[in-house]
């Protein structure tokens, strides 16, 4: 039976909870709200499927992939796509496809007040919900089982999420029914609390007086792709925050496990892999100059290579040299913050305001060191007028 001694061996993709057919494990929260597996010890029956599934390891499946990935800029040809995208609308093009073949697509979105979920779309209207980025972990309870039905009925399936999602769902699909599964990853910089967005969110709600009715994680239309500032519309407003983006920066909410992560390379575990690309202008500087945003993308795979080519008329495209377009998260995992497990500690006995004012830009540490920043340039400027 599956056993995690170790908190950062375990990603939470649900596919050894996925893969038991007697009901034997169930995802259990921990303090901070990220799932881990429980075994009913009473149903296990010793059969060893879930830790053959478990593919948050060194040893994920790359036997589709291409020696070298192929990289490329893009943009979606409809700025109406791109502007309510977070960064080319790439992924938008090629979800209309497989909707347009009659086939499903998965991906992150919103349930019970903005919890994260992945849900399962199958028009284009449904899709949208995906679109932007959400900086939480997504609960992926009961979505494996329902690809797998799709694919067994026949169905074309579109799955996009984070690399260790993709990657525990490929080693739970299995090989038989890969044929007409398309993965698409991520660049995955970290994946915070779900109990901190739930907490941040009800903070802002009592101190504005009023219900979240809509949120942005990065309000590109606001303040532009490069800027990382979140906007919420209240029923009686809007506000403009970047309290939340600071935890998250910061690495002190992050699942654990994103320290010890197996998926920060070129061996991408999906057909597709999908980010911002910073960096863009090395490789074509005339691409993104109105701000509007530019996708990378990486083609893993002769299927996902395949896909591309039957989508690529949709977009603007360039390709790129790969070593020109390698961000952070494809060459080493995020540093956990060294107090992240005390963080923990003090969320669970002191709850979410104490950590919010401790460790976030609203609290006086933060407003100290600021100040203190200030006072340091004013006293260098000072000093460099009286010796010049």
């Amino acid at each position: 039976m599956i056993q995690i001694n170790n908190p950062a061996d375990c990603c939470g993709c649900t596919a050894c909870a996925s893969i038991c057919a007697h009901a034997a494990i169930t995802m259990k929260p921990d303090a901070l709200g990220f799932l881990y597996p429980e075994v009913d010890k009473e149903k296990c029956v010793d059969c060893g499927l879930c830790e053959k599934v478990c593919a948050f390891n060194d040893h994920y499946d790359t036997g589709l992939n291409l020696e070298k990935p192929l990289a490329y800029g893009a943009r979606h040809k409809d700025m109406n796509e791109v502007e309510t995208s977070r960064s080319g609308a790439a992924f938008i093009a090629i979800s209309d496809y497989i909707l347009e073949q009659g086939g499903v697509v998965y991906g992150a979105g919103y349930t019970d007040h903005f919890r994260v979920v992945h849900k399962r779309a199958t028009t284009k209207e449904e899709r949208d919900e995906f679109k932007g980025s959400k900086y939480v972990q997504s609960d992926m309870t009961g979505v494996f089982r329902q690809v797998k039905k799709d694919l067994r009925d026949g169905l074309t399936v579109l799955f996009s999420g984070t690399p260790c999602q993709t990657s525990g769902l490929n080693s739970y699909v299995g090989k038989r029914l890969r044929e007409n599964l398309f993965l698409v990853d991520i660049v995955c910089h970290g994946v915070p609390s779900p109990y901190i967005w739930r907490d941040y969110i009800a903070y802002l709600e009592k101190k504005q007086g009023s219900p979240v009715v809509w949120v942005n994680f990065r309000d590109k239309q606001k303040y532009g792709w490069t800027a990382h500032k979140e906007t919420f519309k209240f029923q009686n407003g809007w506000l403009g925050k970047m309290s939340f983006t600071y935890l998250f920066y910061k690495h002190i909410m992050f699942r654990k496990s994103c320290g010890n992560c197996h998926f920060t390379n070129t061996k991408r575990p999906s057909d597709i892999t999908i980010a911002d690309f910073w960096g863009w202008e090395k490789s074509d500087s005339n691409f993104n100059t109105d701000n509007k945003g530019c996708s990378l993308v990486l083609l893993n795979t002769e299927k996902g290579r395949k896909l591309f080519e039957a989508v690529k008329d949709r977009m603007n495209t360039f390709t790129a040299n790969l070593d020109d377009c390698l961000q952070p998260n494809m060459m080493h995992p995020s540093e956990i913050h060294p107090r992240r497990v005390k963080f923990e500690e003090e969320y669970a006995r002191k709850g979410f305001k104490y950590v919010y004012f401790k460790y976030g830009e609203e609290g006086w540490r933060y407003k100290l060191r600021i100040l203190l920043q200030r006072i340091k340039r004013c006293i260098t400027i000072i000093l460099k007028k009286n010796n010049g």
